[in-house]
């Protein structure tokens, strides 16, 4: 599986992953691309290109405001799609489709996969796609050698958690907590023993995100995960600050490779 591998590659190189997030089309297309240069120059290993959509159930209100502006704007899975593949033409990090079923069910799974393979993408996030109904698209998937990333969560009982498990690839998205992006996460034991419970059940990398906003939760999540996942603090921060502001907030995390300018 190529995400998988990469990831693995990786991380004979660097002890702690990172993942961002990035609205398509939010605040622009322009906006977006200078913000994936701040990333890349600061050793962001993988992004997820969010695909607008008007009922994002998952994300926290400065998400849920960034698909609503993307989507007046007019932006559409096709201009999604033709970002995602200038993208991944020019950045060395990995990308993965992050949205809502709907868009693949309105475009048909097949034809959904071979545009994410076409434009680059090595994999997606459905995060209200339940696995039981995901038996035909990760076939599909599979085939085309494109990795569906399954959420596991705190509330998720061991039987829920190894049925999980069998169904991800490329790696496993442990949500820091219950609720939906945006809000600070607690670096808590709690939080410890829930990536090990992941642990017991999974032997691939596990990334760690819902409230990571800090170079404190990056420090901890050393050791503890293989990638942490970066969000709203990174929208929060181009919000408050455009561009700069971002390239601040990715110093401030440390996550840079030893030798790398910044």
């Amino acid at each position: 599986m190529e995400l998988e591998t990469y990831l693995r590659e990786r991380l004979r190189e660097k002890e702690l992953l990172v993942m961002a997030h990035v609205v398509c089309g939010y605040p622009s297309f322009d906006a977006n691309w200078k913000a994936l240069e701040i990333m890349a120059g600061q050793g962001v290993d993988v992004v997820e290109l969010q695909f607008p959509f008007s009922e994002p159930s998952a994300d926290g209100p400065l998400f849920v405001k960034a698909n609503e502006l993307a989507i007046r704007a007019g932006v559409t899975p096709a201009d999604c799609f033709d970002f995602m593949a200038k993208v991944t033409a020019h950045f060395p990090f990995k990308v993965l489709m992050m949205g809502y079923y709907n868009t693949v069910y309105k475009m048909g799974a097949e034809t959904f996969l071979d545009r994410l393979r076409a434009a680059g993408g090595c994999g997606y996030i459905l995060p209200d796609l339940p696995v039981e109904e995901a038996t035909e698209l990760h076939t599909l998937s599979e085939e085309r050698d494109l990795a569906p990333v399954v959420l596991m969560t705190p509330t998720s009982s061991d039987r829920r958690l190894e049925k999980l498990a069998g169904a991800a690839r490329g790696f496993v998205y442990a949500v820091a907590r219950r609720g939906v992006t945006g809000t600070k996460t607690s670096m808590s034991d709690e939080l410890k023993d829930f990536v090990a419970r992941c642990r017991r059940y999974t032997d691939l990398p596990i990334a760690v995100g819902f409230g990571i906003s800090s170079r404190e939760d990056i420090d901890y999540l050393r050791g503890k995960a293989d990638m942490a996942i970066i969000g709203t603090a990174a929208l929060r921060a181009w919000e408050e600050g455009g561009p700069e502001g971002v390239h601040e907030f990715f110093n401030r995390l440390g996550i840079r490779e030893p030798g790398k300018a910044s």
